[in-house]
């Protein structure tokens, strides 16, 4: 697929119709980007929601700008485009920029403005969307070019828990409760583990959402191929076993400075407070690793935000761009909820 765009001295392009870098280095060199936007984890998500990625990256002559990673599925005949690939949990994408923090305000606003705007020209003459729904990094904050090319912009918010300070005085942050609960004495084991695991945390929350008759996209085999195909302690799934079973976990993501806790956390019939004790599990082994962020992935549903909340996290936001017509506009009330 030999098709550039330019867009006022940025060119925008597949990733690879370019030789000057490796997807991957571009990745871990921008400030915004996840762990969702290695193309090992691409890859997966095309694979496991039957679509086709495009992963755009912007030069402005050989000095790289930006990625924009897109996912091109076909529903009822009708093309729509995706960052991040739609049901599988995903829950940042997008946009993310390089080699900016050095320009000041002018010429920053105006990159960003013609790297987004490129990348939508390539996704409208190349994919033709009925429907667009693009979901980004908390890091990138600059979304009016997304308002200015009329995409409707909703606000969500996560929690992020600050891993600095150690040990001790993240602890002293906490509610009373959530000090007392990861201070239980109990028989029990909370290790990291493998695919077996995976199998496990993700099965009982699947088990969760069909006891309340909700729809939940993700496989252990999605989550074991992300484990697979990325580097080695991206994916991270923690379980606590009690009586030689495991009884609950998270799988957490970690990429640079900020583990993600990511799927886990069903509702379980043990008197420990499993769930406490494996996020803090989480917590203390990333401060080791100098890791800085928690980031708990969601502050959006009211009835989860009191657990979340009790670790003394900041609030942040992030946001969801979404354009279409009549018809497909009614389609995004069911992404959501697959979100």
């Amino acid at each position: 697929m030999s098709v550039t765009v330019e867009q006022k001295g940025i060119t925008i392009g597949h990733a690879t119709e370019f030789e000057h870098h490796d997807w991957n280095d571009l990745v871990e060199r921008s400030p915004q980007a996840s762990v969702f936007h290695y193309r090992e984890s691409l890859s997966a998500q095309a694979d496991h929601a039957n679509a086709r990625v495009h992963p755009l990256v912007g030069y402005k002559g050989q000095e790289p700008v930006g990625l924009f990673p897109v996912f091109e599925t076909r529903k009822g005949g009708m093309t729509m485009a995706f960052s991040p690939a739609p049901g599988l949990w995903v829950t940042y994408l997008g946009p993310v920029l390089l080699n900016h923090r050095k320009l000041k305000r002018r010429k920053r606003d105006r990159r960003n403005k013609r790297f987004v705007q490129g990348c939508l020209d390539w996704i409208e003459r190349e994919l033709n969307p009925k429907f667009t729904q693009i979901r980004s990094n908390p890091t990138y904050r600059d979304v009016r070019p997304f308002e200015w090319a009329d995409f409707d912009v909703d606000v969500r918010h996560t929690y992020s828990v600050d891993l600095t300070p150690g040990e001790e005085d993240v602890l002293m942050s906490f509610s009373s409760d959530a000090r007392n609960n990861i201070r239980t004495d109990g028989d029990y084991r909370i290790y990291e583990g493998g695919p077996d695991e995976i199998e496990a945390i993700i099965s009982q929350i699947r088990a969760r959402h069909d006891e309340q008759d909700e729809s939940y996209g993700v496989t252990p085999a999605f989550v074991t191929d992300l484990s697979e195909r990325l580097p080695d302690g991206s994916v991270r799934p923690y379980a606590c076993e009690i009586d030689g079973e495991v009884a609950g976990g998270m799988v957490a993501l970690e990429f640079d400075d900020t583990v993600y806790r990511w799927q886990g956390g069903a509702k379980h019939d043990h008197d420990l407070p499993v769930n406490d004790l494996v996020d803090w599990a989480i917590m203390t082994d990333a401060m080791d690793r100098g890791v800085e962020n928690y980031d708990l992935v969601g502050a959006n549903e009211e009835r989860l935000c009191g657990y979340k909340a009790k670790f003394g996290p900041r609030l942040r936001s992030y946001y969801t761009m979404e354009r279409g017509n009549r018809v497909t506009n009614a389609l995004s009330s069911v992404y959501k909820k697959l979100r």
